[in-house]
């Protein structure tokens, strides 16, 4: 419980640091949001009016203040512009960013396990140059040129996919799914190269351990050496990575979302930047970071269930 505190408290300062961070560059953004929408005509009165309205006059350590303030309470604000609830509209966006990144995940760890495992097996074999060979191709590849090829080949030439456009589950499963695969793909590509590195680079290490040349002296089968006795120890640093893509991914799903119109948390970010809705931006990148830091916690409680080494030396450290 030490460890966990103590891990709770450092995320909480990261938290505190990025919003304030973030509620400060928000405010330096170009423009101004009362011009926009009293009008290019109005008049300095009635511009003066709108700023005293939602509070643009006062300083902005006080309107951060309040805006914390807020955030404890439940109260995220609302949009300048449509005055909608920004939590309202975050969390009506937010299980399609969800969605988006799970599959993600989901696609790369079906990569990146079997190929990070027969590559361990078969290290400096033909196979392992190949999957290192494509690995760095992908890798080399950005998120956005990589979804503009995935539409190209999957969408536009072979016509077996939607390029644009969203469906909720609700309308059915596949026809759900079929609107996220080249998103997730465009992940996928990237992501499962990192983790099949370093699942391959930690296996080698495992595998070489006297416990399990003692399993394999016994007679025990392959396949139970590596998922009993080797993956456990093996996957540490894979989870950790897996925390930090997640990371990756979410601010990564902005321009995602934008290239195939999924309405996500992403899109609501973008459209909020360009419209200078301050609450809005303020408020999505409030829950991203939150979203981040609950995730990496999630890493340190799986690291201390895995290895009681980590929560032992974390809490007399």
């Amino acid at each position: 419980m030490r460890y966990l505190a103590a891990r709770f408290v450092h995320l909480l300062a990261v938290l505190l640091a990025v919003t304030f961070v973030t509620f400060m560059l928000v405010n330096v953004l170009p423009g101004d949001i009362a011009y926009d929408i009293a009008g290019l005509d109005s008049s300095e009165e009635e511009v003066e009016a709108i700023r005293q309205e939602i509070g643009l006059n006062r300083p902005a350590l006080v309107r951060y203040a309040e805006w914390l303030g807020g955030i404890l309470t439940g109260d995220w604000g609302h949009s300048f512009r449509t005055g909608e609830l920004v939590l309202d509209a975050i969390m009506t966006r937010f299980p399609v960013s969800l969605e988006l990144v799970l599959l993600a995940q989901v696609m790369a760890l079906l990569l990146a396990l079997p190929l990070g495992i027969i590559s361990a097996l078969r290290s400096n074999s033909r196979f392992d140059r190949i999957v290192t060979v494509g690995g760095f191709f992908c890798l080399s590849v950005p998120n956005f040129m990589m979804a503009i090829i995935l539409i190209y080949v999957f969408g536009l030439w072979l016509d077996w996919l939607p390029v644009t456009g969203y469906e909720p589950i609700s309308e059915g499963l596949w026809i759900n799914l079929r609107n996220f695969i080249l998103p997730s793909l465009s992940f996928a590509l990237a992501e499962w190269t990192l983790l099949a590195r370093v699942l391959r680079s930690d296996m080698i290490g495992v595998l070489q351990e006297d416990y399990i040349s003692m399993a394999r002296a016994k007679g025990m089968p392959v396949g139970r050496i590596l998922w009993v006795h080797a993956m456990r120890p093996a996957s540490f640093s894979l989870i950790t990575l897996l925390g930090l893509q997640v990371g990756a991914l979410i601010g990564g799903s902005i321009i995602i979302e934008s290239i195939f119109a999924l309405p996500g948390v992403g899109r609501l970010l973008i459209g909020s930047i360009f419209a200078r809705d301050f609450m809005v931006i303020q408020g999505c990148v409030t829950f991203i970071a939150v979203a981040y830091v609950v995730i990496n916690f999630g890493v340190d409680i799986c690291y201390a269930l895995l290895d009681p080494r980590v929560r032992s030396a974390k809490s007399h450290g």
